[in-house]
């Protein structure tokens, strides 16, 4: 399975696991985390974008059906196109020579006959590619996927929460059917089990045809929020796609490849997978209020941040440094607070809960980070009870988590180096230390200006930090 650590293959792998599939899932690198999360999967290193395609074809040996749930929206609407052809026709090669017997794409809604927005038009172009060899390939194609987690539900819940006036555009009352995430994987999986569907396109969708303008509605009396709802002269996706990425955690390179899909009308053109899979998929209130309660009962399993920012597993570890950080800073405090409880808050941090002290640096730096295209603090966390090794906290990732003893921060911001947090809980006779160290690697000159811009302000905020993790504890 291709995209096994994206926001659907992560909820895929699971399902098939559970359902007595041997899995392997394509990752390209490997990571401790991959094998703590599905133990009983196997674990592909491969890269469909490399010109050297044979780890690739290692990948797919043996294989008898792959799941392709690749994309490149994560580079933007500027690069995504060619990279996603790319990509296809890279793992269509490679399939054809390891002789694997079917295929099976998710990809976009769209009505043919229309002028079709990048994003819809390269999904398209990649079940063209994938159909070119001798496999047969099973397409789905879908519209608005809405799940916890998922990039298109959260931008419509935080445009709801955050905003007393709401202006509409006039592709707002462009028709769509949106579709749960829980029936994306059924219908997915379904296909799988069914032979009548190899080689066959469908087109997947919830129960109800509605526009944007009523998806926003429908939530804002879900979550009993008032808006003043008024139609906007003004109309330029790109410009609603900056604003709504400063409203809510999913970056401008997103939701500018989202928005630019609602200018065309996403409705299922036929029902043809009903005759093969006859269940009710759910309304689009069920999956709302569905994503809710999974974000209520903190059981969010897998969201859009899982794949972004693009190629983030690739990004250098700490422990790769040749010569280690070139800067770096530590603070300390001696407490009798247990390991466990320490390290319990030491995870809260960061998300709707913040990091425990009102930091107007913190706050700002994160704004001009997401003014300028990066991830921003606004990215917030998939879970604050079951964290995992690459899981997001703001712009942090984590690279290392040993429980009730380190947690390792790689910082995704723009920056001119690299950046890293470290939280960690050493025991000092009857007592224990709870530490913080920033790292800092950088060689040219603006990198090592800012941090020692940055340098004088650490002092407070660690200290601050460090002390409201202890008082919590």
């Amino acid at each position: 399975m291709t995209g096994a650590s994206g926001y659907i293959g992560g909820r895929l792998v699971p399902e098939l696991l559970a359902r007595g599939y041997q899995v392997r899932a394509m990752v390209r690198k490997d990571s401790p985390e991959y094998r703590a999360r599905w133990p009983r999967a196997e674990i592909a290193v491969a890269d469909a974008l490399e010109k050297d395609i044979e780890s690739l074809q290692k990948a797919l040996e043996g294989i008898g059906a792959a799941f392709y749930l690749l994309h490149s929206l994560h580079l933007g609407p500027k690069e995504f196109e060619a990279a996603d052809i790319k990509v296809a026709e890279n793992f269509r090669k490679a399939a054809e020579q390891q002789k694997i017997r079917r295929m099976i794409y998710l990809g976009g809604l769209g009505d043919t006959r229309s002028s079709l927005s990048s994003h819809l038009r390269s999904r398209m172009e990649v079940a063209e590619e994938l159909k070119r060899g001798g496999i047969p390939v099973t397409i789905l194609r879908a519209g608005v996927i809405i799940g916890s987690g998922s990039a298109s539900y959260e931008i419509i819940q935080y445009l709801v929460r955050r905003l007393e006036f709401m202006p509409i555009p006039y592709w707002a009352k462009n028709r769509c059917q949106p579709i749960a995430i829980r029936d994306v994987i059924k219908y997915l999986v379904g296909v799988l089990e069914v032979p009548g569907t190899s080689g066959k396109n469908f087109d997947i969708g919830g129960q109800d045809v509605m526009t944007y303008e009523e998806m926003l509605k429908v939530l804002s009396r879900i979550l009993n929020k008032k808006i003043i709802f008024f139609s906007s002269p003004f109309s330029d996706t790109r410009v609603f796609a900056y604003l709504a990425s400063l409203f809510t955690p999913v970056p401008a390179s997103i939701t500018q490849c989202l928005m630019e899909g609602v200018t065309n009308e996403v409705v299922c053109q036929e029902d043809l997978i009903k005759h093969y899979l006859p269940f009710d998929p759910m309304s689009y209130k069920e999956a709302v209020v569905r994503a809710l309660s999974r974000e209520e009962q903190d059981k969010v399993s897998t969201r859009w941040s899982d794949a972004y920012p693009p190629a983030h597993e690739l990004a250098i570890k700490l422990h790769e440094l040749r010569n280690g950080p070139v800067y770096s800073t530590r603070y300390s405090l001696l407490t009798k607070k247990n390991a466990a409880s320490l390290f319990k808050f030491i995870c809260h941090v960061g998300g709707k809960r913040g990091w425990f002290h009102n930091n107007w640096m913190w706050r700002l730096r994160g704004m001009i980070d997401r003014i300028l295209g990066g991830v921003g603090t606004s990215r917030g966390r998939r879970s604050y009870t079951d964290l995992k090794i690459n899981d997001v906290i703001d712009f942090w990732r984590i690279e290392d988590l040993q429980q009730n003893k380190r947690l390792l921060l790689r910082a995704e911001m723009i920056l001119s180096g690299k950046a890293w947090l470290e939280f960690d809980i050493k025991e000092e006779g009857h007592q224990r230390q709870l530490s913080l160290t920033a790292y800092y690697d950088t060689q040219n000159f603006w990198g090592k200006l800012y941090w020692y811009a940055c340098l004088p302000f650490h002092g407070s905020i660690f200290k601050k930090l460090l002390s409201e993790i202890e008082k919590r504890s």
